[in-house]
């Protein structure tokens, strides 16, 4: 199953806001971001390069993939409902990321509703389209 790789894709405002509270980093290897299973520590902006989203069954088989693109927010669902991260994601070599930590991403929403409410939007978009991926299969 594929996702659409715009569903992960914030509102520039959004990526303004969370930017300005980011350690950015560099992958100078592939690297994985975060596993699906783990405890969320925090979310990572896309900047430039490419991040392969996948998750697996309990067997471990695949069972979906999706490429982000530029500007997408990924660990979002793991932090704001605090549950385990349900994908893994893995940076390849030359990506540019943003990492914002579980108490600066709160600190943001807590202060600017706002960015509240693209958040909510970023979450949307990633319901739809798993709902779609579920439709083609």
């Amino acid at each position: 199953m594929k996702l659409d790789p715009s569903a992960f894709v914030a509102d520039p405002k959004l990526i303004q806001a969370l930017g300005q509270r980011a350690i950015e980093l560099s992958c100078g290897a592939e690297s994985v971001l975060f596993r699906q299973g783990d405890k969320p520590a925090g979310l990572y902006i896309l900047h430039t390069g490419e991040v392969t989203l996948t998750m697996t069954s309990l067997a471990g088989e695949a069972i979906l993939s999706a490429h982000a693109a530029p500007g997408s927010v990924l660990g979002l669902p793991g932090l704001i409902g605090n549950e385990p991260y349900t994908l893994t994601a893995t940076a390849r070599s030359g990506a540019k990321l943003g990492f914002i930590t579980r108490d600066d991403f709160t600190a943001l929403m807590q202060s600017d509703p706002l960015m509240s409410l693209k958040v909510l939007q970023v979450l949307a978009a990633e319901v739809r389209s798993a709902r779609q991926a579920i439709l083609q299969r």
